[in-house]
């Protein structure tokens, strides 16, 4: 029920919201995996319990349908999972709780009410978009710590640039994640909207504008992201990139987002080319598929782009890693709905 292969596609989110929050995964970030995992997890209970009529017709070997899951199990677990994942939240902060809260109603609003309207798409996206917050606002605690930090130049120029706070704290490391949830969201928009036929299959319009949209993300992901340098007297020099997180220079840190996001498009592009030529359910399907699988290496190319090579292997070290675990479960297809 929970299909364990796609939560490895969970994780990178908190990563690469920490990254563009400029600041090093620590405690609290792992807070907020296990509540990113724990409401991932609850929405996939949950949908199984919502969609348990349509599975009856469409997907009987699903675990409701098939009865190995008795319907107010999943209900259950639904609620638990959920209540698991907020508490993990409020232990990551206060700004973490109050982005985890609306992440939560996100999910429960797109399985029982949103997911078969027209709202469906944008609401997953707002999902991943949060998710990707959340890890932000955790980075950065709750009495105005340094998540959100700029670089400030000082007089030994450019190379004794050196890592200062910002008054907002979390809330400002919030702001600085944004435009990597709406990437990240945007992505997760055309994938949601081409699962939307992946039983019927006959839509050839949403895989072509899946593939436009991955080749706009990916240039947008392989650009290093500059930082402006501020700070009390501080010579103030527009544009200048700097160190990320974990200290990488600015050129290794553009070349392996570039690199990443080549990754990520090569993973994506291809079954969308093919569902866009021939829109079968099974190539559908396919181009699902590819979509999930290339939220990973999309993740690791954020966190490379904020600067965070170190933490952009690990996200990237999660593709594999789900790969085998789906071959030893004999789990290959993931489905986003």
């Amino acid at each position: 029920m929970l299909r364990l292969p796609a939560l490895f596609t969970v994780p990178g989110d908190a990563l690469a919201g920490a990254a563009a929050a400029g600041v090093r995964p620590g405690p609290r970030t792992l807070l907020a995996i296990g509540s990113s995992l724990s409401l991932y997890a609850a929405g996939m209970a949950l949908n199984d319990w919502a969609d348990r009529a349509e599975d009856a017709a469409e997907r009987p070997h699903r675990p409701i349908p098939s009865g190995r899951v008795r319907p107010a199990a999943a209900l259950t677990a639904a609620g638990a999972l959920t209540g698991a994942g907020l508490a993990l939240a409020a232990g990551a902060g206060r700004p973490a709780l109050a982005v985890a809260t609306p992440l939560a109603a996100t999910v429960w609003a797109y399985d029982l009410k949103l997911k078969h309207s027209p709202a469906g798409p944008v609401a997953m996206a707002t999902a991943r978009g949060l998710d990707l917050l959340l890890g932000a606002a955790a980075g950065g605690g709750t009495r105005g710590g340094t998540g959100g930090g700029t670089w400030a130049a000082t007089r030994g120029g450019i190379k004794g640039a050196t890592r200062i706070g910002t008054k907002g704290g979390a809330w400002g490391g919030i702001r600085a994640a944004l435009p990597s949830a709406a990437l990240l969201g945007s992505h997760t928009l055309a994938v949601t909207a081409v699962s939307r036929r992946e039983t019927t299959g006959g839509s050839v319009a949403a895989p072509l504008v899946a593939l436009a949209t991955t080749g706009a993300l990916a240039r947008l992901a392989g650009h290093r992201r500059t930082r402006l340098p501020a700070g009390r007297g501080a010579a103030a020099a527009p544009g200048l990139p700097g160190p990320g997180p974990d200290g990488s220079p600015p050129r290794a840190g553009g070349l392996l987002a570039a690199a990443l996001a080549a990754a990520y498009a090569a993973t994506a592009a291809r079954p969308c080319f093919h569902a866009a030529l021939n829109p079968s359910p099974q190539l559908t399907q396919r181009a699902v598929g590819g979509g999930i699988r290339a939220t990973i290496p999309l993740q690791a190319a954020l966190a490379a782009r904020s600067g965070a090579t170190t933490t952009s292997l690990l996200v990237a070290a999660l593709a594999p890693a789900g790969r085998v675990f789906a071959r030893r479960a004999g789990l290959r297809k993931v489905s986003i709905t």
